[in-house]
């Protein structure tokens, strides 16, 4: 069980965007300089979409400006169309993540857009990112269950991970947006994708609405998925999914991980003490991590 398992921190992206919260941009680069001071090494700290529809994102540009550049840190900025995409680059951003969507009813209302619309642009504007030479990958969000359709085929993820692929992204993720997958739906998701696209780096990225996020990251890593998604205390949903609440916690899965001998790089002690700077010094209010009011074992 020595694998190593690389965590992808989404606090200052996802963690933030719907958080009642809006933190100032100084106390956000505190929040990544602890980050990076607990061993991540890849988060996502940007999300290039309209300040207007997601005011939390509005200092997009000035958090990649000045982010620590010298920690070996890769900071990936979202994007969710040509604008967007564009922006990130001209922020720098070490990689582009690419939002496609698995499900019409959640695409229309976040993106405007249908399943094959999102692969569509993602097809016309990959370019960019490659031109620029940076690394794409792309997030199928809404990938276990859409909270305006309901269930998700699964067959349109390896769909969508194959068009993914042929655009000339390295890593496709699997969002359960809304915290709804099962262990079983997880194993089946990811044979589902890899069989479409085995080039492909698959990720990992749940949401603990309904209590299964940590179940799910277990089957995940069953799976042989090497990449998985946390947040910092576990803050976090999404401004265009109703009910919609916060990530998987970091610690949580660092412990469970660690406790069963994988390596995840990141030092627990340092994301708990994170963890509780954001509920008792940054947002103010309380947070879902276990670790946080736990601790670590043993003590």
């Amino acid at each position: 069980m020595s694998r190593k398992i690389s965590i992808v921190e989404v606090g200052p992206r996802d963690g933030l965007q719907n958080d009642p919260v809006l933190l100032p941009t100084e106390v956000k680069l505190e929040f990544i300089d602890r980050l990076i001071a607990a061993g991540v090494k890849r988060m996502e700290a940007a999300s290039f979409v309209n300040p207007k529809l997601v005011p939390a994102m509005a200092d997009s540009i000035e958090i990649m400006a000045r982010v620590p550049r010298d920690k070996g840190v890769s900071y990936i900025g979202l994007a969710l169309n040509e604008r967007g995409m564009r922006a990130a680059i001209e922020a720098q951003c070490d990689e582009i993540n690419f939002v496609m969507v698995a499900s019409e009813g959640f695409g229309k209302a976040n993106q405007n857009a249908t399943p094959l619309d999102t692969a569509d642009l993602l097809d016309r504007i990959a370019i960019l990112a490659h031109d620029a030479g940076i690394p794409l990958s792309a997030t199928i969000s809404v990938a276990f269950g859409d909270p305006f359709d309901g269930e998700v085929d699964p067959a349109i993820l390896g769909e969508l991970a194959k068009r993914a692929a042929a655009a000339g992204a390295v890593e496709i993720a699997l969002g359960d947006t809304i915290g709804v997958a099962t262990p079983w739906q997880v194993t089946k998701a990811v044979d589902i994708v890899r069989e479409a696209a085995p080039e492909l780096t698959v990720r990992l990225h749940f949401h603990n609405t309904r209590n299964t996020a940590i179940a799910n990251v277990y089957a995940a890593v069953e799976a042989g998925v090497s990449v998985i998604d946390a947040s910092a205390g576990g803050i976090g949903g999404c401004p265009f999914a109703p009910r919609a609440t916060g990530n998987v916690a970091t610690e949580d899965v660092v412990y469970m991980l660690e406790r069963a001998g994988f390596d995840t790089g990141i030092d627990l002690d340092a994301m708990i003490a994170t963890a509780r700077w954001l509920e008792t010094e940054a947002l103010k209010h309380p947070i879902a991590s276990a670790l946080a009011k736990a601790g670590g074992f043993p003590g």
